[in-house]
Formats: C-alpha cells, structure tokens, sequence
C-alpha cells in the first residue's frame, strides 16, 4: 500500500488556519449575533472539523471506500440532529414552579 506524502508546508498551513479559526471562536463569543450565535459557533466548529479529518486524518489522499464512511457518518449525525430537532420543536414546554 503506497502512502500519499504531504509536504509539511500543508500541515503548518492547515495549523496555522486551525489557530485563526479558534481566535474567530474566541471573538464569536464575546460577541451577540441575536438568534445565530449557535449558527454562528457551529459553523466555525465544522470548518475546524473538516479541516482536522481532511488533512490530520489523510482522509483527503484516502480511498474511496474511506470517503464512503466518512460520508456515511456525515450522514448519520444529520439524522441525529434532525430527531434532536423534532424532540425539541415539538414539546410542550412548561415552566416548573418555584416552589419544588
């Protein structure tokens, strides 16, 4: 099995635009988007995660076979969050009393 051989330049780059969006999270959450702060959040947590899994995992330079698991997870966790949603958007909140 041969190896793909990436020069260290990427993994510095990657490193390096790693450490920029963790100082975007940082600002991003000193700041008040209103109804997006979660939008916001997990947008910048996906794009890290994409990074982490493209590059410091080698899924980028991988099978096939590798990119259909990946995919499938993708996929999976996407269902997840739309049963979450459906649970969540759908209850009858109701506030507890202050007595209990």
């Amino acid at each position: 099995m041969s190896q793909h051989v990436i020069p260290t330049r990427v993994y510095y780059t990657i490193f390096l635009a790693l450490m920029v969006l963790t100082s975007l999270t940082v600002w991003a959450a000193f700041q008040d988007f209103g109804a997006f702060n979660n939008v916001v959040a997990m947008g910048i947590a996906c794009t890290k995660a994409t990074l982490v899994v493209l590059y410091f995992m080698h899924v980028r330079y991988s099978s096939k076979v590798t990119w259909l698991f990946v995919i499938t997870g993708i996929i999976f966790l996407f269902i997840l969050f739309t049963i979450l949603m459906g649970d969540y958007l759908t209850r009858g909140w109701q506030v507890l009393p202050q007595s209990w």
